[in-house]
Order: structure tokens, then C-alpha cells, then sequence
């Protein structure tokens, strides 16, 4: 068995570096503005878990770019959103127990779920440009 060394940092990085977390957050705003923007032009803000299942989808997206530390923040944004548009009264925040935990937890595992997917699947990428050939 022979070992070969490689320096990573002379090569292309084998996995990519996540956004800057105020970038990703600025993306959260922005998405998260438009997202709501566009549902009620459709006339779907009456309904709160479409709302929340769009900005969902979102924090997944945003999770995909993003390091760990924004997850909260990503969530934070969102829920912020969901919550002083298609939760009533409009226009203002409010708090109402364990449905806003529900939404908040249900918007950070999202962003959780979209960053963990992405470095799984950068190591394993990664993993296997630097194994080929060396069965």
C-alpha cells in the first residue's frame, strides 16, 4: 500500500464554500418578500400552511447555499413574513403559543434540513474525486 499526499489548496476545492450568512440572510429577506408578494397576487395568503409550505421551501433552498449559523436566522426571517402576513391580525406580529413554535421549528428544521443535504452531498462529491482511481 502506497499513500499519496495531496495539497487541496493547490488544487480546486474539493468541497465549495457556503455564502456569507448576511448574503444568505439578504436572500431570505428578498425570497421571502417575493414569495409572499407573488402568493397574494394569487390570493393564497388566507391560508397559512400554504404560506408556510412556500417559505419552507424557501429556507430549504437558502439552507443549500448557507452555513449552519444562518439556519436560525433563516427561520427567523421567514417566520417573520408568515407571520405578519398570513397570520391574522395582518400587519402586525403576534405570538400565539405552541402554533408559533410549530411554525418557527417547522422553519428551522427546513433550513437545517437544506444545509445538512448540501454537505452531505459536497463530502460525497468530494469523496469520490479523490478516491477515483485509488481502489
Amino acid at each position: 500500500m502506497r499513500v499519496e499526499w495531496r495539497l487541496f489548496h493547490a488544487q480546486v476545492r474539493p468541497v465549495p464554500e457556503p455564502l456569507d450568512t448576511p448574503r444568505v440572510l439578504a436572500g431570505a429577506y428578498a425570497g421571502a418578500f417575493v414569495s409572499v408578494a407573488v402568493l397574494g397576487a394569487l390570493g393564497l395568503l388566507a391560508d397559512p400552511v400554504t404560506v408556510l409550505v412556500v417559505l419552507g421551501v424557501l429556507a430549504v433552498g437558502l439552507g443549500v447555499c448557507a452555513r449552519l449559523v444562518a439556519a436560525p436566522g433563516i427561520a427567523a426571517v421567514c417566520w417573520v413574513f408568515l407571520n405578519s402576513v398570513a397570520i391574522t391580525p395582518r400587519g402586525r406580529l403576534s405570538w400565539a403559543g405552541y402554533p408559533e413554535a410549530g411554525r418557527i421549528g417547522v422553519l428551522l428544521a427546513a433550513a437545517v434540513f437544506g444545509t445538512v443535504i448540501a454537505r452531505v452531498s459536497h463530502a460525497r462529491r468530494a469523496y469520490r474525486r479523490t478516491t477515483v482511481g485509488h481502489h
